[in-house]
């Protein structure tokens, strides 16, 4: 079978394009291998009329919802390859199985990098966060840690001051702070420490002490921990896709790669930030656009 589209990743961006063609009877196949970015995420915040939805039951009511039109393969299998093959697109499967497709839509996401601080995983998801508009608002006036080794850990502080003025911000051992910009923070009454982190301590997920190499510690009880971001999938760099400075796909406003009939979506193009309803919102018009050019091509 030819699918008109073949959409790589299920999460809300490639959740939403299944949606928008599906509806738009196009046949398509949606390949995702259940494994989530957000997984550990305890509830997922700012899409209006899902606010506070966990992860499983937001992709369980996509789901469901998709399931209604059957113009939808929902694939649960895990893409190993893509390959371009004249105007047409072949995707292998775990399984050795292959679909093939007319247009392809790369939604795969991203994968957070973190510095490697002991203790932090069994807190991550439960104390210790990245995003303040996803999780600010439930750590609220506690005393915050903020980690990061990027020069925008600045921004990101002064962001941080809207739900807490109880903040500590490490650089981990980084000199990422201006004079100027410590002087700043310290105005405000942000302590800076610049000493390497060595450990997260807590219990049961609840963050209690920040401890610095140097045996120093201090007691916070939640925190943001800045992560660098990569692809999920090398599906588009082995396409030759363009790529953006911060490792991004490159589109245009419509969702077009720089090789004709492949599509980039959600976190898989713009990197950040991420957020449902950004994601969902790109798939929608990055369908769109498929659909268009399915149809001018149909017409020709």
């Amino acid at each position: 079978m030819m699918y008109d589209c073949a959409i790589l990743g299920g999460g809300p961006a490639g959740l939403n394009a299944a949606l928008v063609l599906g509806r738009a009877r196009r046949n398509v196949a949606l390949i995702d291998n259940n494994q989530p970015r957000n997984a550990v995420t305890h509830a997922s915040h700012g899409f209006i009329t899902r606010d506070g939805v966990t992860p499983t039951e937001f992709r369980r009511i996509a789901y469901q919802e998709i399931g209604q039109y059957s113009t939808v393969d929902h694939l649960q299998i895990e893409a190993v390859s893509i390959e371009k093959i004249e105007s047409q697109f072949e995707v292998l499967l775990s399984s050795g199985d292959r679909v093939r497709a007319r247009k392809v839509i790369l939604a795969m996401g991203v994968k957070e990098r973190f510095p490697e601080i002991e203790g932090f995983y069994p807190l991550y998801g439960k104390s210790l966060f990245n995003c303040p508009y996803c999780d600010g608002w439930e750590l609220r006036d506690q005393p915050l840690v903020v980690v990061s080794e990027s020069p925008t850990v600045f921004h990101m502080t002064k962001l941080l001051l809207n739900w807490s003025k109880d903040l500590v911000v490490c650089t981990n051992g980084q000199a990422t702070l201006s004079d100027e910009q410590k002087n700043q923070l310290q105005a405000k009454g942000v302590l800076v420490m610049e000493q390497p982190v060595a450990a997260f301590l807590g219990q049961n997920g609840k963050l209690e002490q920040v401890r610095f190499a140097d045996g120093t510690q201090i007691p916070r009880s939640a925190g943001f921990v800045m992560p660098t971001f990569v692809q999920s999938a090398p599906f588009g760099e082995r396409l030759g896709c363009e790529r953006t400075e911060s490792g991004g796909i490159r589109t245009d406003e419509k969702g077009r790669t720089s090789i004709l009939g492949v599509y980039a979506a959600g976190d898989a193009s713009y990197m950040a930030p991420s957020q449902l309803i950004f994601a969902a919102a790109d798939g929608s018009r990055t369908a769109m656009s498929v659909n268009l050019d399915l149809t001018e091509e149909d017409f020709a």
